[in-house]
């Protein structure tokens, strides 16, 4: 994985009283131990990935508890696992990345929010905005507003985050509704500490089942005509109870001011950069004491009328900062205030952006210009705006300083086993000429990058082949879906396999088998090699080996006819396949598995494997790639087809001659595309292979000796002849 948690999940066991130190990952898998949960899932996903990582490395201690603890093929499938709250005092949870994970959960989330719940749910989001995130810019709000589930967004603190799991199981259980955790980046990875309780088993568990399923209640299925009264319930008793425990529990917080005229309506996730950016304008100090009184939001809705209204009396203005369009928070506000007679201005959008990330520069120039519009008493607005030209001036200065830097877009890993199948497709390509390419979510989305550009629509996880389905019968030629082995067992194997397969499409599908979902961390799935740990293969809190599902029997069994399996580093082999692939006479879609294991997750097990043999004495060969410089014409073309990262160009050592030269820097790992490559684009033959051993045997030795005096007796020759 993309990191293991095997030690720190130890503080996971701490008991009352004691300090728990840590990530906010981590304390949120704290506060789950501590709910007493009965039974956890999710689908893995940047920025909160790691807490499944997290759930898994800590599988040994769920099963004391009798947590059931399961890894889901994709985000519907771990919102169906909530469905066990709807008739049972079971409290789940279940985590994904937001928003395309909720997007694909949202049939299962619709249809458990209508019935409610009566054991408490949290659904954790890593809320993926601003420009640090991989995904589309849309927020979780609109979910929660539609289906009447509770969002929380926490004040990245650990104190605050545990508090709101913690009293999110109890608001669900008070208002029979499913509550949304959105974590943000600066959530999941902030560090700190609080005082841990006991980790608690849930009321009914593993280790104390069920007796049996209640009596059966129509109203509690999501079905006409009973849907019809939960649309009531939701509007009538849910929101009043839980806006009822809400201001009850005092889960939002106001840190008061003497600036009482203004204040400050702030998402919980934002509220540390707020009170940053007030305290180098000098309204806050570093403990989070503000001159100006804000109110912080770790309940984003639903929102409390009279805590919005007690807050804005007596003010002239307050300033709503929501990151993210549109301005949920801010229509609401005005909406509670023209309704209570108060008169309080409402800014947001304006002095703020309408959209991105709200990022330190950004919240100092929204605090400036909302300074200077309404001029408080006791301030110098242009003084204030002075200081924010002094400090953004300090970043412009050190920026000119370094000149502008180069883009620096995600790439794809040394030796990654994907990059030699683009290469392929793009040699294909000079040949039969440019086609479709459908991309996919996922590490192979850098194929739409240089050097290879290719790919004309991203749609899904696992969509690339159904995002082809109209291009294909539409152009003169076969389409090229690419979909790696996760985004086949998360969606692509029925929206797109079984799909072509039934209306008898016609394309070309290139599976990216590498082992793993490898983009956010190298977990586990279905097809991963047998060999692995069970805690690691998903296999739940029962033990034992998951049986591996193959690709090709799977891909088999649903009816493909055109199979084929080629190694990826084979790029001549590569070539010849998907040119048949794309010529071929016959119709139907054609399957091409493009297999080599992920090249990050190989290097990290082969480093402790050899480290052991190292240990041990045993002999260990490491590969490597060099460029000839006598040889190399400083053409380039092997850079341009495979834009490895350990290929690069220096100065020529011939004086003559002043193009740079290629070549391979340490990092390179051995994987050979670079000579694959030169040879299927029947480029020049300067690249060399060679062996690195360490602990040689005898023989080695032997021949290392005999390759010396070789070179020795050519070294000494050659001078000769050329006098």
């Amino acid at each position: 994985m993309e990191r293991s948690f095997k030690t720190e999940v130890d503080a996971l066991r701490l008991g009352d009283g004691e300090v728990f130190r840590g990530e906010g990952i981590l304390a949120v898998t704290k506060a789950l131990l501590q709910s007493g949960v009965s039974y956890v899932g999710g689908y893995q996903g940047a920025p909160v990935s790691h807490l499944l990582d997290v759930l898994v490395d800590a599988e040994d201690m769920m099963a004391e508890l009798g947590v059931h603890l399961e890894t889901c093929t994709n985000e519907a499938s771990a919102a169906a696992m909530l469905g066990a709250s709807i008739n049972y005092p079971l409290r789940g949870a279940v985590t994904w990345k937001s928003i395309v994970g909720t997007n694909v959960a949202a049939d299962a989330l619709s249809n458990l929010a209508s019935p409610g719940v009566i054991g408490g749910v949290m659904i954790i989001l890593g809320e993926d905005y601003g420009e640090g995130a991989s995904v589309i810019q849309e927020r979780s709000y609109a979910y929660a507003m539609k289906s009447s589930m509770w969002l929380l967004d926490p004040r990245p603190g650990l104190p605050t985050i545990v508090r709101c799991v913690e009293q999110g199981f109890e608001l669900s259980e008070a208002s029979h509704a499913p509550v949304m955790l959105e974590l943000r980046i600066r959530a999941c990875h902030v560090t700190g500490e609080f005082i841990a309780r006991d980790n608690r088993p849930g009321r009914y568990s593993t280790l104390n089942r069920l007796p049996g399923p209640p009596r059966f209640d129509y109203a509690r299925l999501s079905h006409p005509p009973v849907t019809f009264i939960h649309e009531r319930l939701k509007v009538e008793d849910r929101m009043p109870a839980a806006q009822a425990f809400i201001r009850q529990h005092k889960l939002n917080e106001i840190i008061a001011g003497d600036l009482d005229d203004i204040g400050i309506v702030v998402m919980g996730g934002l509220t540390n950069a707020v009170l940053r950016a007030l305290e180098r304008l000098g309204l806050a100090d570093i403990f989070g004491g503000s001159r100006v009184p804000v109110l912080v939001l770790n309940v984003v809705y639903p929102l409390v009328p009279e805590e919005l209204t007690s807050f804005c009396a007596g003010k002239r203005a307050v300033l709503v900062v929501e990151e993210g369009h549109p301005e949920y928070i801010e229509h609401a506000l005005n909406v509670e205030l023209r309704r209570a007679d108060l008169q309080a201005r409402v800014l947001g959008k304006g002095p703020l952006p309408k959209a991105g990330e709200y990022t330190a520069e950004v919240l100092l120039n929204g605090l400036a210009a909302f300074l200077a519009e309404i001029r408080p008493a006791g301030l110098d607005p242009e003084a204030m705006a002075a200081r924010v030209r002094e400090i953004v001036g300090h970043r412009s200065v050190a920026a000119a300083a370094l000149g502008e830097l180069p883009a620096r877009p995600p790439a794809f890993c040394t030796g990654c086993p994907e990059r030699p199948v683009f290469s392929a497709i793009k040699l294909v390509q000079r040949e039969i000429g440019p086609t479709h390419i459908s991309a996919d979510i996922g590490c192979h989305s850098f194929g739409t990058l240089p050097p290879f550009s290719l790919g004309n629509s991203i749609l899904g996880y696992g969509m690339s082949l159904a995002s082809a389905a109209a291009v294909g019968p539409n152009m003169d030629r076969r389409s090229i879906a690419v979909m790696g082995d996760g985004g086949f067992w998360h969606n692509g194997l029925i929206t797109g396999v079984a799909s072509t397969l039934f209306n008898q499409g016609d394309g070309v599908l290139i599976v990216m088998q590498n082992g793993y979902t490898s983009a956010t961390g190298q977990q586990y799935m279905p097809s991963s090699a047998p060999s692995l740990p069970s805690s690691a293969s998903g296999g739940g809190t029962g033990g034992g080996l998951a049986p591996r599902m193959d690709l090709e029997t799977t891909l088999r069994a649903m009816g493909v006819k055109w199979l084929r399996k080629v190694r990826t580093y084979s790029v001549a082999k590569m070539m010849a396949t998907l040119r048949q692939a794309m010529l071929a006479g016959e119709r139907g879609l054609k399957v091409i598995i493009a297999d080599g294991e992920c090249q990050l997750a190989r290097q990290r097990r082969l480093r402790a494997e050899e480290a052991e043999q190292l240990k041990r004495g045993k002999r260990v060969v490491r590969i490597r790639y060099g460029v000839d410089e006598d040889i190399c014409t400083g053409d380039h073309s092997c850079i341009r087809l495979s834009g490895c990262p350990s290929l690069t160009v220096k100065p020529n050592p011939d004086p003559l001659r002043t193009d740079p030269v290629t070549t391979v820097i340490d990092s390179c790992v051995g994987c050979g595309l670079c000579g694959e490559v030169a040879h299927a684009a029947v480029l020049c033959p300067s690249f060399y292979r060679a062996e690195l051993i360490r602990n040689p045997n005898w023989r080695d030795r032997a021949i290392a000796a005999l390759r010396s005096r070789v070179i020795a007796l050519l070294g000494g020759y050659a001078p000769n002849r050329t006098a």
